[in-house]
Order: structure tokens, then C-alpha cells, then sequence
């Protein structure tokens, strides 16, 4: 099976590794890094996505998507704009419609935060804040009713800006489920990887149809 695991924003590939590690051997998991994907290029979520669209598309069989925050956004895009190629999604903390107060918040938190604390992320301090505008009025509401996949929407239950979103995105989706992940935050993949490879191995490898 072929599965594409999408960072969430201030991650890179590598924060699946864990994860990875109780997933079954037999699965084919791929693990781009977002940041490549804006390399020599204006860093803007649009361009993310072309970007990241055209990564799946040189792909030749259907896909399950799975995505952690700004990752959850990419893979929920993606199986909005090509049903035809996604086999399943796996949302973890998710939005469906960008909290504008939360993302002006944070921004506002982002520029007063010295330069050094950005430096293990490959798109800075300036890239970060430019990736993060750029996002403000992406809204999938009308679209989320046309997800014909099997869906599971996961959140940390320490998660609490992301808790609402998940449960109207379950609810609009007709072949979906959702479920709290114990003792995790924002990011589960870091948080309860063991937990999260179980999960993502029932969900892959048990019957989708009981969804």
C-alpha cells in the first residue's frame, strides 16, 4: 500500500520516524519535506500546494493521504480537488476553515520571537509568517460534504484549538470516524507515536467498509 505521511508546520519528515517504526513493514511510506517544495520559490501555501500536487500526481496508484496540522490541510485539499486519486485520509488536528484570530495571534507571537529560534526550520522566521498569511482565507466547508474516501479524523485530547474543527469535519463526512488520542497535544506524531501507529495499521489494514 502506498501511503504518504504530510508534516504539520515547524516538523519536517523525519518527525514521523517513530511513528513509522510500529507501522506494518509492508507498507510503502513516503515522508516529503514541505520545505523542499518551496526551494527558490516565493513561500506561499499555493505554491506548497502546486508543489505538493504535482508530487502526487507523478504517483500512478491511488494514495492514502495522511496529514498532521498544515499537513491535515494539504491531504484534505488534495482529496477535495482529486477523488479520483485518494484511497483513504487520515486528518490529524485539523482545520477545514482557517481560524483568522488564532493565525493573526500566533503571527503576532512569530515577530517578536528572535531569528534564532527558527533556525532548525528551513523556510525562517520571515517564510513562516509569509506561509501562515498566505492560508487565511482557505475555507473547504462546501466541499467536505463531497469526500466519498474513507476518513479518520484524529486529535490530541490536550488539543483544544483543534477539537471543534475535527468533530465538524467527522460530521460532514459521510464514510468517517473520529477519535481522541490520550495524553497527546498538537502533535500526536510526537506525542504518542506507538499509539499512532497502531491506529494507522487497524485503520489501513482493517475492513473500510465497517467505517
Amino acid at each position: 500500500m502506498q501511503h504518504i505521511l504530510i508534516h504539520g508546520l515547524g516538523q519536517s519528515s523525519s518527525s514521523w520516524d517513530k511513528t513509522i517504526s510500529y507501522m506494518e513493514k509492508g507498507d510503502y511510506v513516503m515522508c516529503p519535506d514541505l520545505s523542499l517544495f518551496l526551494k527558490e520559490m516565493d513561500v506561499s501555501y499555493a505554491n506548497l500546494y502546486k508543489k505538493f500536487s504535482e508530487y502526487c500526481d507523478n504517483i500512478s496508484e491511488p494514495i492514502n493521504l495522511c496529514g498532521l496540522s498544515l499537513g491535515a490541510v494539504i491531504a484534505l485539499n488534495y482529496a477535495i480537488d482529486n477523488p479520483e486519486k485518494v484511497k483513504s485520509l487520515v486528518l490529524i488536528a485539523p482545520q477545514y476553515k482557517m481560524p483568522k484570530a488564532l493565525l493573526n495571534l500566533q503571527n503576532m507571537i512569530f515577530r517578536i520571537i528572535p531569528e534564532s529560534k527558527f533556525k532548525n526550520m528551513k523556510i525562517g522566521k520571515r517564510g513562516l509568517i509569509e506561509l501562515t498569511s498566505s492560508m487565511m482565507n482557505l475555507d473547504f466547508s462546501k466541499s467536505l460534504k463531497n469526500i466519498d474516501c474513507p476518513v479518520l479524523v484524529l486529535c490530541g485530547e490536550k488539543d483544544k484549538a483543534n477539537k471543534k474543527a475535527a468533530y465538524n469535519i467527522s460530521e460532514s463526512i459521510a464514510k468517517s470516524k473520529i477519535q481522541f488520542i490520550k495524553h497527546a497535544g498538537h502533535e500526536v506524531n510526537i506525542d504518542a507515536p506507538k499509539e499512532l501507529g497502531e491506529i494507522l495499521n487497524q485503520f489501513y489494514h482493517g475492513k473500510h467498509s465497517s467505517i
